[in-house]
């Protein structure tokens, strides 16, 4: 097979999907070939609903063939619900039975997990605001459930509305120790907080009212952080817990244009001096502190990014230099078919020619089927250890060979064998993945493994006992990883690595001992914002002290800075600053200095795995913790991803995704078996860049509704703003309406702030019988979400999400419209009576149809005119597009006051019927 794009392959390999006469889909058929002279496998999903349209069942094509000679193999998915229609009882082949029970509000009160964890939630009595004030778990051996959770809530004392603390919980206890929150802005941002570990030897548990008891857990250390912020939310400055400052500026449309840092007791130094964006919001070039300037190139069709070039500029007496380009070639669909680095020669070992180069194929479900690249010539077999690098950096050719990978899946969508060929220097071998012949759990094939007892190496949740022989997976009650043994003895001292998490399922401790004699090694890390705090021990001495500045992505580039405290190694610069370059699905490739010099490269497999690992120093390579898609690579070998750790020697996901179905049937699938296209930046559902717009377009929608809130309460635009507010709502209306608009636009600001673009969205390729459709909201699921509540109300389908970002007329403008319109029908229950047009006239809004609902027809004879117009403003209040519009409007107004005058021109003509219809070309889309 060769790795080039063969439109054969897909001929004839559509998605079906098969309605009931309900218009639910019963039947979803898949047809699947690797290789266009393959005969065509054909994969029905199935689902079956009851009465009310709930489904009940769904089950995937291998499971159900296993499931006509095996009467005991149960579906992928059962679902049982109350008579309002939440789903009551989950089970799972995979993930285990869950039972969830709300109260009359819809809050959650009692969860029992596949591990028999009962977990219960205790909120304020009727008399009050009804808020959470704990939540406790206890498992079926123990007789007083812990206190996991314990909220803390201001009262409304001066001291405590000076702080803007009213209303808001001050303390949090949670799994990792106490959150403390000091101050908020004016629009609920927190400004400063503070965090108090638990003690190592102590469990979360803050039973009782004695608050001295709970402090007796804490460890003394306070850790405070502070924000600094915009009127719109966005951070100014950051301060860490060792008085680190960063600093954020942002241009006009509120995208970042400068970041700055200032350590500790040093002058500011630049971290990117300048960014520069297109017209539908791309990035088009950055310029850094270093002197790197990285560009982008774009397909002007498609916005697909074609180029990734990194330069060094002439600068510290160094020369220009390219120091990557990396250039990218789809195939009409958006899979990555190839990726050169041109800014590599071609080397030439052992009569082969080894570019910088990587190939992809794809089977007809878009899975990748085969892979070719380059790796080291000693890499050996991938497994879980790291290979070591090669120091110094190479320049002779015999340093890297060719490799070809091939890949084969199972009809439940199950990475079930890896075969590895690098002929030259005989680097060949094949992965053999077992699954489950009851669920989709499976583990690398061993003797004596065998799909009847692969379900044994994992608990009932579906979480993954070990790694290999002798290394012991431990989870907590949550089903977060707990600890990892990674070298058990005879006398009982065991090489083991332990972590800590707080309540939203975030890392905030990791502490790896390893047994050296009669000594132990352990090095610690403490995660907090923008900062790490990683600490090495030789028994008690304090062996190294070191400060790692994370500034996060500034621009393509992650950064990192190293500040030791005390006990710097040689071979590296004190405060050293790493700024490490990435790639389409941001794995770390290339690290430069703070002069733009390499420190290192790195390049990896498909699915994870490092392929070429070179370095200045073997000093300088063991401080790199950030690897491939972005993720920190533990001493296990796994990749931590927040609620979830990767194995990339398998491609597989350690425990069933806790989001359940949001990525498919298959809880243990990587990124739709797609890694080149896809990322999943939390372990909980695989997205590509159309599906990262949604959260650029939710940022955008706020920002836009932010300023319109603050126009209307400056009663100076109380003339401006009642103007617009006529146009769209009815000529008789008054100024009296005006703070009812703003508490309307506010309400729909907190909405968007609560949406969790990662837990509260359904992300599907698109919607049955409607091509158009980019979004749209469950309203009854967004009635019944509640504080702690991961419900999913948000249905996205990103095909017609990539249309609307890709289109240079409607961009990341059209996507944050979509917010707005959506989350008003949760929030201020809208309705879809009319639509504005931008289709019709590209680059414009058409107000035409939104402007006749004020007008009803003449012909309705029953009542007035005037009534006839007070129910059509009655319409236009309940209509969604009429409230996203106006809110947008007030927006341009207060950053363009010659909009008004335009929007007043063309309103004048249109309602004096000197034009057919109103068109506006937005201020946003006039630069373009």
């Amino acid at each position: 097979m060769t790795s080039t794009f063969d439109p054969a392959v897909y001929a004839g390999t559509p998605t079906v999907n098969i309605l009931d006469n309900r218009g639910l889909t019963v039947r979803e058929i898949a047809f699947h070939r690797a290789e266009a002279t393959d005969d065509t496998d054909i994969l029905i999903t199935r689902h079956q609903y009851d009465s009310h349209g709930n489904r009940v069942q769904s089950i995937d094509p291998r499971l159900y063939d296993l499931m006509q000679t095996d009467n005991t193999v149960q579906p992928n998915f059962h679902w049982q619900y109350d008579l309002a229609g939440t789903v009551l009882r989950t089970v799972s082949a995979d993930a285990g039975c869950t039972v969830t029970l709300r109260d009359i509000e819809s809050r959650p009160v009692l969860n029992v997990n596949a591990t028999s964890t009962v977990q219960t939630w205790q909120y304020e009595d009727r008399s009050l605001p009804g808020r959470l004030l704990s939540v406790s778990e206890q498992s079926v051996d123990e007789e007083v459930p812990q206190v996991i959770e314990r909220f803390i809530w201001a009262s409304h004392s001066p001291a405590e509305k000076n702080l803007n603390l009213a209303g808001q919980y001050m303390r949090h206890y949670d799994t990792a120790g106490l959150n403390q929150y000091n101050s908020f802005s004016l629009t609920g941002v927190r400004q400063s907080q503070s965090l108090q570990l638990l003690k190592d030897d102590q469990i979360p548990d803050w039973n009782g009212d004695n608050r001295s008891d709970w402090q007796n857990k804490l460890d003394n250390k306070i850790y405070t952080s502070k924000n600094i912020t915009d009127a719109t939310g966005a951070p100014l400055k950051q301060i860490d817990a060792k008085g680190n400052t960063q600093r954020l500026a942002y241009n006009v449309a509120g995208q970042l244009k400068g970041h700055w840092l200032t350590i500790q007791g040093q002058p500011e130094q630049t971290i990117v001096s300048a960014l520069f964006y297109g017209a539908a919001g791309q990035k088009l070039r950055e310029e850094h502190g270093n002197g790197v300037i990285t560009k982008y190139s774009y397909e002007p069709e498609t916005q697909r990014l074609t180029n990734i070039s990194t330069q060094r500029a002439k600068k510290y007496l160094l020369n220009e230099k390219l120091l990557q380009s990396l250039r990218y070639v789809y195939d009409p669909v958006g899979n990555v078919v190839s990726i050169r680095n041109s800014a590599e020669e071609t080397r030439f070992w052992r009569n082969q020619k080894v570019p910088s180069q990587n190939t992809y194929a794809y089977d007809s479900l878009y899975q990748l089927i085969e892979s070719t690249g380059r790796e080291m010539a000693n890499i050996g077999q991938q497994n879980s250890r790291f290979p070591s690098p090669i120091v110094p950096l190479p320049s002779d050719d015999n340093t890297y060979t060719k490799y070809i990978r091939t890949y084969r899946y199972d009809r439940g969508n199950n990475l079930t064998q890896i075969q590895h060929n690098a002929p030259a220097t005989r680097n060949i071998y094949t992965t053999e993945i077992t699954v489950s012949h009851r669920s989709n759990r499976a583990m690398l094939s061993k003797h004596g493994l065998t799909p009847n007892n692969i379900d044994a190496q994992f608990d009932a949740g579906g979480h993954q006992m070990s790694l290999r022989t002798g290394q012991s997976l431990n989870w907590n009650r949550r089903g977060e990883l707990q600890q990892v043994t990674m070298i058990n003895r005879d006398n009982g001292a065991a090489d083991e690595e332990w972590y800590r998490y707080n309540a939203d399922a975030t890392r905030v401790l990791k502490v790896s001992e390893q047994q050296t004699g009669n000594n132990t090694q352990q090095q610690r890390v403490v995660y907090l914002p923008g900062l790490e705090l990683r600490e090495t021990k030789s028994g008690s001495e304090i062996t190294e002290n070191l400060q790692v500045i994370t500034i996060g992505k500034t621009g393509r580039a992650q950064v990192r800075v190293l500040r030791w405290e005390a006990i710097k190694p040689n071979d590296i610069n004190q405060a050293q600053i790493r700024y490490s370059y990435d790639n389409l699905i941001g794995s770390s490739m290339v690290e430069l200095d703070a002069k733009g010099k390499v420190i290192s490269q790195e390049e990896y497999y498909p699915y994870g795995g490092t392929a070429i690992w070179t370095a200045r120093n073997q000093t300088e390579a063991s401080y790199k913790t950030i690897r491939y898609s972005g993720k920190e690579r533990d001493k296990t070998g796994l990749y931590y991803y927040q609620y979830r750790y990767y194995q990339p020697w398998m491609g597989r996901w350690l425990s069933a995704d806790p989001a359940g179905t949001v990525d498919g049937l298959n809880l243990y699938r990587m990124v739709k078996n797609n890694p080149l296209r896809y990322q999943d930046e939390s372990g909980t559902n695989a997205h590509d860049k159309a599906q990262a717009t949604f959260k650029q377009g939710k940022k955008t929608a706020i920002k836009q509704l932010k300023i319109a809130s603050n126009f209307l309460k400056e009663s100076k635009n109380d003339e401006s703003a009642l103007e617009i507010y006529r146009i769209f709502f009815g000529s008789h209306q008054e100024a009296d309406q005006l703070p009812q608009w703003k508490k309307r636009i506010d309400s729909v600001i907190h909405g968007l702030d609560k949406l969790k673009t990662k837990k509260n969205i359904h992300y599907q390729k698109d919607k049955s019988g409607s091509s158009s459709t980019v979004a749209d909201l469950d309203v009854n699921e967004y009635e019944q979400r509640s504080k702690g509540d991961k419900s999913i109300y948000l249905n996205v389908y990103t095909d017609a999400l990539r249309r609307v970002y890709e289109d240079p007329l409607l961009g990341r403008e059209h996507v944050a419209h979509i917010a707005i319109h959506e989350l008003s029908h949760g929030v201020l229950q809208t309705q879809d009576h009319k639509y504005i047009g931008v289709l019709s006239s590209p680059g414009s809004h058409d107000l035409t149809d939104l402007l006749n609902i004020l007008m009803p027809p003449a012909n309705d004879q029953e009542r007035t005119e005037k009534q006839r117009r007070a129910a059509g403003a009655r319409k236009a209040l309940e209509n969604a597009d009429s409230f996203t519009l106006s809110a947008r409007y007030l927006y341009y107004t207060a950053q363009d006051p010659d909009f008004l005058l335009s929007l007043r021109k063309e309103y004048k003509a249109f309602n004096s019927k000197k034009i057919d219809r109103l068109i506006i070309r937005p201020p946003e889309w006039t630069k373009r």
